[in-house]
């Protein structure tokens, strides 16, 4: 009675074991995500986290550590290498989307670390941009990016373009 349980047991952690994937952050890994940092003059984009992983295979890649792991980036590690692992990989947890506000200069201000972190804007264009022109992925502004009405206000496009001679095109229209 007892063999047969414990076979039972046995059997039941090992299949367990071999039907769970092998990292187990998948399962809390979203399919899509909207980046929303600049909504004050483009509307949101829409990434597909799913695909990119698909391509990319590494989270290392694209993000500086991942969750449960120690930091990895070669910059970071010559001051965190015995600071644990992360909590977080979304980039707004250490990328500021207003790296130049008053708050975050006094902050910067306070400490000759981190004044080298690009703010969240930049570090995504440093990561999404070099890698699609790796990759052959688009890098055009409004590829990813589609501008809004204040958008187009602020850089004098679509509608608010300034009225061009003999049918020219509209400066910020495609």
């Amino acid at each position: 009675m007892y063999a047969v349980r414990n076979w039972l047991i046995g059997g039941g952690f090992m299949l367990a074991l071999i039907m769970s994937p092998a990292d187990s952050r998948a399962k809390t890994t979203p399919d899509t995500l909207e980046l929303d940092a600049l909504v004050n003059i483009y509307n949101k984009v829409h990434f597909n986290h799913a695909k990119h992983i698909m391509l990319v295979k590494d989270c290392a890649d694209c993000h500086h550590h991942t969750t449960g792991t120690l930091v990895q980036n070669p910059n970071c590690v010559r001051c965190h290498k015995n600071s644990g692992a992360t909590a977080s990989v979304a980039c707004r947890s250490c990328h500021l989307a207003q790296p130049f506000s008053a708050a975050a200069l006094r902050e910067k201000s306070k400490t000759a670390y981190h004044n080298d972190i690009p703010g969240l804007k930049g570090a995504y264009h440093q990561a999404c941009t070099g890698c699609h022109l790796k990759m052959g992925g688009p890098t055009g502004c409004q590829d990813c990016h589609s501008r809004n009405k204040a958008g187009d206000a602020f850089y004098s496009a679509g509608v608010y373009a300034p009225p061009q001679a003999n049918g020219e095109k509209k400066h910020g229209s495609h």
